[in-house]
């Protein structure tokens, strides 16, 4: 089967073990991005995964590309031209500590984009789904007319769309991400958010949310999701349920309402994770619930595959999620002791 995902791939810049911006004299580097991050897992789990985005011509460009397609991404939408490839900066948090991120994007090849450059007709043939984040369209105004070019495309064509929310308030402000974004919610099939993104990009906020903390209102974000569902008229919403016990532990869970068989709000089995890299966590969440929808028996199923894929992602550095479908599949069915395997 065939899936598309539209957004930036980035030049990921970060610190070495723990050490701080200010105090490492070397960086490590590797790519990632919302939507690339997406398209990999997609690949891994034996999809023709397709990433359309907008890379330069020089050798920093023909890395990132060639960093996608080692991990089995497509990359015959891929469009040559802009002059730079974007970059972020990491320096990942412990303990008490929080990870920072730096970007240093604008002007990236990505922003130039324009909707002129690709054969959406051509992209969407023989495809089963479309993803996209509230992060592509933040980047500017050609990736904002595009993304709705690629919409529009991908419904005429029949291809499910998914849309994981993903607000980054160093973007964009909230009044304008509300402005772009609720408009986009008329194309999108399944949204995946939290109750940030949720307040930010859509401006409906949860009650008695605590962002910060680690106590859950299951019941609120129940709320939520029903809310967003009936606003909007998803045929799914999947909310991903972080409890941020410290930057180095924390409880990974998810709620999905859908039309099928989660018509109540239904959480996933709880993951209590020891952080290696949380950077990615949701994308892995947002290619495991694709994959799980576009190949499992039941949309429970699905979510739980989601949940499991995106817990072993922040076991792994680096922005990608690099497990495969049966490794999910075991964590799925209990096997999470990580004994050794031999």
């Amino acid at each position: 089967m065939k899936t598309i995902t539209f957004g930036e791939i980035l030049l990921r810049l970060s610190t070495p073990g723990f050490k701080r911006f200010i105090q490492t004299d070397s960086l490590d580097v590797t790519y990632g991005g919302g939507e690339a991050n997406v398209a990999v897992s997609l690949a891994n789990y034996g999809f023709d995964s397709c990433f359309v985005s907008k890379l330069p011509s020089h050798e920093i460009g023909r890395a990132a590309r060639n960093h996608l397609r080692r991990f089995g991404v497509s990359d015959r939408y891929l469009v040559e031209g802009g002059d730079r490839v974007g970059i972020y900066f990491l320096e990942t948090g412990a303990s008490q500590r929080s990870s920072k991120v730096v970007y240093d994007r604008a002007s990236s090849a990505i922003t130039t984009l324009a909707e002129n450059e690709l054969d959406t007709d051509t992209i969407f043939e023989g495809a089963s789904w479309f993803h996209w984040s509230g992060i592509t369209p933040a980047l500017g105004p050609e990736p904002s007319r595009t993304l709705l070019s690629l919409c529009r495309s991908a419904k005429k064509a029949g291809v499910s769309v998914s849309c994981d929310l993903n607000f980054r308030e160093k973007l964009w402000t909230t009044q304008e991400a509300q402005q772009v974004m609720r408009p986009l919610m008329e194309y999108v099939d399944v949204c995946i958010a939290n109750e940030e993104d949720a307040q930010k990009s859509l401006g409906l906020e949860v009650a008695n949310s605590n962002i910060e903390g680690a106590e859950l209102d299951e019941a609120a974000y129940a709320d939520l999701a029903k809310r967003l569902k009936k606003e909007f008229g998803f045929s799914a919403v999947a909310i991903t349920l972080r409890e941020s016990h410290s930057a180095s532990q924390n409880g990974w869970s998810a709620l999905m309402l859908d039309e099928k068989e989660c018509t109540q709000p239904y959480r996933s089995t709880r993951y209590e994770i020891q952080i290696v890299d949380r950077v990615g966590g949701g994308d892995a969440f947002a290619g495991g619930l694709i994959a799980g929808l576009l190949k499992k028996s039941s949309t429970k199923e699905a979510l739980e595959f989601a949940v499991a894929a995106s817990c072993l992602k922040q076991t792994i550095p680096g922005d990608f999620n690099l497990v495969s479908e049966r490794e999910v599949d075991r964590l799925m069915t209990g096997s999470g002791s990580g004994r050794v395997e031999r």
